[in-house]
């Protein structure tokens, strides 16, 4: 079976496992050396891996493994939670680092928000949990789910990310436990991320103006062009932040466990989340051509930055409350109108 995947070049092992065998052959030695992952006499690191890879981007059930690799039920399920133990052990080198936009940035999407970190939104994500737990995790629509907080930086890599709330939970309510907890979203005094506007606006998280319009496909083909200046920070604003989004949208397509109900106890869906964000950050930082996010570029035109070096300094002030000031308020308002007359005298130029 194993030669069937990986000898089969490239194209079949991105399918099957959504990474090339190059990429295959580093992520089993990544969680060998890092993440503790061993070979026994039964079954090797590379079955383990491929095992685990097939489960998350197909989600195949455990008797269809069975039959495929002829190995017990016990033993699919027990190398499953092993190389799942061994991924989130590897996070801290996995998780990408967010590096402020400088001063000097001059590319038009990134370069009027100086000191934009990334961005960050809640998704959800169908789970399986007790019937008593049910109420707690049913969202406004009525699916059952858990919500996630999400953050990337510019170059599309997660960040920081938070699984494990219920879906009743408000997403205001997630970020406030993201930024207050041990393991916590850090924020440097000075630095920002963006966010729609269900959040509030407040330091280090700049959100667009409310009964504004703030959807980037509201200017789609240079229709309905902005009418002031909340209406074109809006604009700008939708189009450095939707990258959270498309974040999002490659990592449920990527991996089809996501899309659907898996039947895991809780603690091991939140868990399974978080791997496959860890997974994506690995798969393009180790991919010089994936197939997956080509499609989603052809379809969203996407313009990602370059790669930055990650930020170790973790001594500076951070933020850690959800708080709206005035002074926030008026930096987004003069920064607002800066844009907004130099985009007009562009017009009359």
């Amino acid at each position: 079976m194993l030669n069937r995947i990986i000898g089969g070049g490239d194209r079949n092992c991105i399918w099957e496992l959504r990474m090339s065998v190059d990429a295959l052959g580093r992520l089993c030695e990544l969680l060998k050396v890092q993440g503790g992952l061993s070979d026994d006499c039964r079954v090797s690191i590379p079955e383990q891996v491929i095992i685990f890879l097939i489960i998350l981007a197909h989600h195949k059930k455990n008797r269809t493994l069975q039959v495929r690799f002829y190995r017990s039920g016990e033993t699919i399920s027990r190398y499953f939670n092993k190389v799942l133990y061994s991924v989130i052990r590897v996070q801290s080198l996995l998780f990408a680092k967010a590096v402020p936009v400088p001063d000097d940035y001059i590319d038009p999407r990134w370069k009027w928000f100086k000191g934009y970190l990334g961005a960050l939104d809640g998704t959800y994500i169908d789970v399986t949990v007790p019937e008593e737990d049910k109420s707690r995790y049913r969202t406004r629509k009525g699916r059952i789910s858990t919500n996630v907080l999400g953050v990337c930086n510019q170059d599309m890599n997660f960040v920081y990310v938070l699984s494990g709330w219920e879906g009743s939970a408000s997403d205001s309510k997630v970020l406030r436990d993201a930024i207050s907890r041990r393991n916590n979203l850090k924020i440097p005094i000075g630095n920002y991320y963006l966010l729609d506007a269900g959040y509030t606006n407040c330091k280090g998280f700049l959100a667009p103006y409310r009964q504004t319009r703030y959807h980037v496909q509201e200017w789609a083909h240079g229709r309905n062009t902005p009418r002031n200046f909340r209406e074109y920070f809006n604009k700008k604003h939708s189009s450095a932040r939707n990258i959270i989004e498309r974040c999002f949208g490659l990592l449920k397509k990527r991996w089809a466990i996501l899309r659907s109900h898996c039947f895991y106890k809780i603690k091991t869906q939140n868990r399974i989340i978080i791997a496959c964000c860890l997974l994506q950050n690995f798969i393009r930082l180790n991919m010089d051509s994936d197939p997956e996010e080509d499609i989603l570029l052809e379809n969203d035109h996407v313009i990602i930055g370059e790669e930055h070096g990650g930020n170790e300094d973790d001594e500076d002030e951070m933020i850690d409350i959800v708080e709206e000031s005035n002074e926030w308020t008026a930096w987004r308002d003069n920064l607002a109108h800066e844009m907004y007359t130099e985009w007009m005298h562009s017009r009359i130029d």
